[in-house]
């Protein structure tokens, strides 16, 4: 969770690479403003590396949080808070180490 958060504030690829499971889920609500359809956005482990390369973060040395909520064998849960995002994470562990394989976040 470290890895993942403090990966996207510094651009680090290799950090966010190492923290993501690669068949990665994350996902946010929108609402299409026209129509009011609600929909999620989808964005895979290759995206999110592609975006940290590009920069991540958008704030230069953020406060953020990481909250492990529970571990259970091989899976765990956690959440991080940032000054952009609220993300609620699940863990897995795998044999290189653990991974995470789901996200559902919210700009805040």
């Amino acid at each position: 969770a470290a890895d993942y958060i403090e990966g996207w504030y510094t651009g680090d690829v290799t950090r966010m690479d190492r923290a993501l499971h690669p068949d990665l889920v994350k996902r946010t609500m929108v609402v299409d403003e026209e129509t009011g359809v609600e929909s999620f956005r989808v964005v895979t482990k290759e995206r999110m590396v592609e975006m940290t390369e590009s920069g991540g973060g958008e704030q230069a040395d953020p406060e953020f949080e990481v909250i492990v909520d529970d571990i259970s064998g091989d899976i765990g849960a956690a959440h991080t808070i940032s000054p952009e995002y609220t993300d609620y994470l699940q863990l897995v562990r795998t044999t290189d180490g653990w991974k995470i394989a789901n996200v559902l976040f919210r700009i805040r």
